[in-house]
């Protein structure tokens, strides 16, 4: 084999090795050049997680959320954890986007379900009739229809212009109930309902997302088989010890269903 057809075979092979290790360290390699902000609500804050960061306060940052968990094993140049617990796209805009900047190497963001009432929908289906329960979930579907878009577009402008180097990732939500199984708690009526809710709401977030050129990270994906009802979830049911853990992700849910969407979308 003569040099040249070596030195071609060579290079070839380099090419393949990086292109291999493209997706698996691409986020490593862009933040290693600058910092990572985390942002967000409660899915993002990690509640239900444990292991709360007791300076965070309210806002419960969690050692087990994804955020801090992608930090610990990339060791971007710098870190803001500023998710915090019960936000909404207006809390956002007015006290997380503090630390961004044209440094800003990635951000990552769940936002929206607050705006359209997460909690109270969540409180009505598991106290009141199935027929109250979807009235809820049909006034939140209004909201995300008539009001959200603008809402998630204002907090994405405003990243855009703050880190206009970032690479954005907008996380979603995942679905709540396993179907199709016997399961204590809310019929099945209701479980159904809340899911569409979910693909409702998440479906409008990644058509905003993708119309501001940013990346939607979907975890329904990660979290299929690990639905509450699954005998394997991810998801706490009620907690009636703690309220405010309710339908949110375990530590297990942060590091196996958001932690490998935005590792693979970062």
């Amino acid at each position: 084999m003569r040099r040249s057809r070596i030195t071609a075979y060579v290079t070839s092979l380099l090419l393949a090795s990086g292109l291999a290790l493209t997706g698996a360290t691409a986020t490593q390699a862009q933040a290693a050049t600058g910092g990572y902000v985390a942002l967000g609500d409660s899915y993002s804050s990690g509640v239900g997680a444990g292991s709360y960061i007791s300076s965070s306060g309210s806002c419960d940052r969690s050692t087990n959320a994804y955020p801090y968990l992608w930090n610990a094993a990339h060791s971007p140049s710098s870190f803001s954890f500023l998710a915090c617990s019960g936000a909404t796209t207006d809390d956002v805009l007015s006290g997380q986007l503090g630390t961004l900047s044209s440094s800003t190497a990635l951000v990552s963001v769940t936002i929206g379900g607050n705006d359209a009432g997460f909690a109270d929908v969540m409180t009505t289906c598991v106290i009141s009739s199935d027929s109250t329960c979807l009235s809820r979930i049909s006034t939140a579907q209004a909201y995300v229809d008539s009001t959200l878009p603008g809402k998630l577009d204002a907090v994405y402008d405003a990243i855009r212009a703050k880190a206009p180097n970032a690479k954005v990732v907008v996380l979603g939500y995942p679905r709540f109930y396993k179907l199709g199984t016997t399961c204590l708690g809310l019929s099945a009526t209701k479980r159904s309902a809340i899911n569409n809710a979910a693909d409702y709401i998440d479906t409008a977030i990644a058509k905003r997302a993708a119309d501001h050129g940013f990346t939607y990270g979907d975890v329904r994906s990660t979290f299929s088989g690990h639905e509450i009802c699954s005998g394997s979830s991810w998801l706490h049911s009620v907690n009636w010890l703690d309220i405010t853990e309710s339908y949110h992700p375990t530590a297990a849910g942060q590091s196996g269903g958001y932690l490998p969407v935005l590792t693979s979308n970062g």
